[in-house]
């Protein structure tokens, strides 16, 4: 979706919510699967596969309202609120990171950058976790950083096989 002109045309935005459904249907299909991490709050993490792609494909805001989008959609249809804020606290520190690693890291390494990604989307949660419920949380993030790079790896390949693959976003 790079590309000259500053306005959003139709086939923008319906590729746009394209992104977004498929990123919802990741997570709940995610929903729907057994914990893979025996950590509270690790997870696979399915929908930054279109988060990721976002990111390297599209414009700054527009990956930033499909991020947006998917974290409060995503809230509602698990039925969890506070994780919503969990999610915007993670999402938002990865995303403000991979915007910065995206100047250093090729696209044909994004998997790369997916690994750091969701390393800044822990520290975000884990912050999240220490404002609601103390610094007691901190016990959890060495194991949440160790399975949120495992996830940050498998996702961003998955991300960079699409781009590769896949030239959804061609205009």
């Amino acid at each position: 979706m790079k590309g000259g002109g500053g306005g959003m045309d139709a086939r923008r935005l319906t590729r746009l919510a394209l992104l977004t459904a498929a990123a919802l249907a990741l997570f709940v299909v995610e929903l729907q699967l057994p914990d893979l991490f025996p950590i509270p709050g690790a997870k696979l993490g399915l929908a930054n596969i279109g988060t990721v792609y976002a990111l390297y494909r599209c414009r700054a805001g527009e990956a930033a309202m499909v991020l947006a989008a998917r974290i409060l959609l995503g809230g509602l249809l698990g039925g969890r609120g506070i994780a919503i804020v969990y999610s915007a606290a993670g999402g938002a520190a990865c995303f403000a990171g991979m915007l910065l690693l995206k100047r250093a890291i090729p696209e044909r390494h994004l998997w790369l950058a997916s690994v750091f990604g969701a390393a800044l989307h822990n520290l975000g949660q884990m912050a999240a976790a220490m404002a609601i419920a103390g610094t007691a949380v901190l016990a959890y993030l060495p194991f949440l950083l160790l399975a949120g790079c495992a996830a940050g790896a498998f996702t961003g390949l998955c991300a960079q096989l699409v781009l590769k693959k896949g030239r959804f976003w061609k205009l």
